[in-house]
């Protein structure tokens, strides 16, 4: 698994970038941000170098964060990766809370998946699949 700061917004112009400058002003480096909306909250989901120093920095900004537990699968970033990738997690049967894909420069995608399953890691990686160590996201 690898961890992501999940930060729970008010849907008011400036909460993001306040949210941002935060992680920013801590010396902290995004390498991605999510965000998803109702009409009165947001939720950002963040890969950052160092997520323990950005949740204490956005908690002492009176900002509610959180560290959530999520696995990143990389995949070649070609049509039906992510369809073998969810397939196999049907097979198994396991419950997908949310989930998000982006690409990065070496012709792969990463998908993120919120799965609460034990051994979820280990079934993928019998499968084939290559999960994303802690080390490739963030300072260790």
């Amino acid at each position: 698994m690898i961890t992501q700061v999940t930060i729970f917004l008010e849907n008011d112009n400036g909460r993001l970038a306040e949210a941002v400058r935060v992680i920013s002003n801590a010396g902290l480096n995004m390498r991605a941000l999510f965000l998803t909306d109702t009409a009165a909250f947001g939720l950002v989901r963040i890969f950052c170098d160092k997520p323990e120093t950005a949740v204490e920095k956005l908690t002492e900004a009176g900002l509610r964060a959180s560290l959530t537990s999520v696995v990143a699968v990389r995949v070649p970033d070609e049509p039906g990766a992510l369809a073998r990738l969810l397939e196999c997690c049907d097979q198994h049967q396991f419950p997908i809370e949310y989930g998000y894909c982006f690409t990065v420069d070496d012709g792969t995608a990463i998908d993120v998946l919120k799965i609460n399953t034990p051994g979820v890691e280990d079934v993928l990686a019998a499968e084939g699949f290559a999960l994303v160590a802690p080390e490739e996201v963030y300072d260790l």
